[in-house]
């Protein structure tokens, strides 16, 4: 029988818009994966804390106060926790992550069962530059020290940073290279409140895919990616009309596929960060880091891909 984690504590720090708002119907609304009777039941359990002392369900909420949920430990889901060290010195380190394991706590169900408690393993103080997708496989960047953290977010910022993700997508693309510009913001989702998705009032976003071999009714690519807005490869395929495959939350247009109830965390889909290009915080030389994409997304033996030949 699996041993229960460490249990978890949520804070919500509240807004000017949440004041007024009761505690038991502030959270019912922020995390509507609990039902209202759910959150009752918390509250009076004494799990939920309001500025440090014990909350009742119909205290009223100020702007500012703390809100903290203090979670009692769980049997966390099965995932697979087999990663690897593809670079590592004192400034910087890179780890391959496994489809199916988180990057970092969230969604409810993991917290020690993740890719950062894997790594604060054997660095305490690691902290990663960018998170990647559960389902998402591939390269992840670390700051190994807290000291080291701030230098390498500058360069990981920097406008000569790229990130080569390789995935599979359903359809034949009409362009063997395209890029999409789709802006990205939260949309209403019921199962979450709001979710990321395609969206006229969202943010600038930037993809650009090369096709590099074409399947039946499906396409293997490299995007390039300018931008980081969460799941933006699987929003801006999607919008493009050749969604990921094996996607079950995302459909043509970029929004969730209609009547769906699936989470973004929910596997699936074919995507793998595949190659990372930074300079060095300390040395000044270009770094390139790559990580060896899954079986069904390689090139096939038997040919080059679309042009010249590409890395698999």
């Amino acid at each position: 029988m699996p041993e229960p984690n460490h249990g978890a504590s949520h804070q919500d720090q509240i807004s000017l818009a949440e004041a007024g708002l009761t505690v038991c119907a502030h959270l019912a609304t922020k995390h509507p994966r609990a039902s209202t009777a759910e959150w009752l039941e918390r509250i009076h359990a004494g799990q939920v804390f309001l500025d440090d002392r014990l909350a009742a369900p119909m205290d009223l909420l100020r702007a500012g106060q703390r809100l903290v949920w203090n979670r009692p430990p769980w049997v966390e889901p099965e995932a697979p926790l087999a990663t690897a060290i593809l670079y590592e010195d004192t400034d910087l380190l890179a780890v391959a992550k496994p489809s199916g394991l988180p990057t970092l706590p969230g969604g409810g169900e993991y917290q020690d069962q993740t890719l950062l408690a894997l790594v604060r393993r054997r660095h305490p103080e690691a902290s990663p530059m960018h998170r990647l997708g559960r389902g998402t496989s591939g390269v992840v960047l670390f700051a190994p020290t807290a000291a080291t953290r701030k230098p390498l977010q500058q360069v990981f910022q920097m406008a000569g940073t790229r990130k080569t993700y390789r995935a599979l997508c359903i359809g034949q693309p009409s362009a063997d290279t395209f890029e999409i510009d789709a802006p990205i913001g939260e949309v209403p989702y019921p199962p979450l409140g709001v979710l990321h998705a395609a969206s006229a009032q969202g943010r600038p976003s930037f993809s650009r895919v090369t096709v590099l071999e074409r399947r039946e009714n499906a396409a293997l690519i490299d995007v390039d990616i300018r931008t980081g807005r969460p799941h933006q490869i699987r929003i801006h395929l999607a919008w493009a009309g050749h969604p990921l495959a094996g996607d079950p939350l995302y459909g043509p247009g970029g929004t969730p596929r209609p009547g769906s109830t699936a989470l973004p965390g929910d596997l699936g889909y074919l995507l793998h960060a595949h190659r990372l290009e930074l300079t060095h915080p300390r040395t000044g030389e270009r770094i390139i880091l790559t990580c060896q994409p899954p079986p069904e997304l390689r090139l096939r033996e038997s040919g080059q891909g679309i042009g010249k030949a590409a890395e698999s």
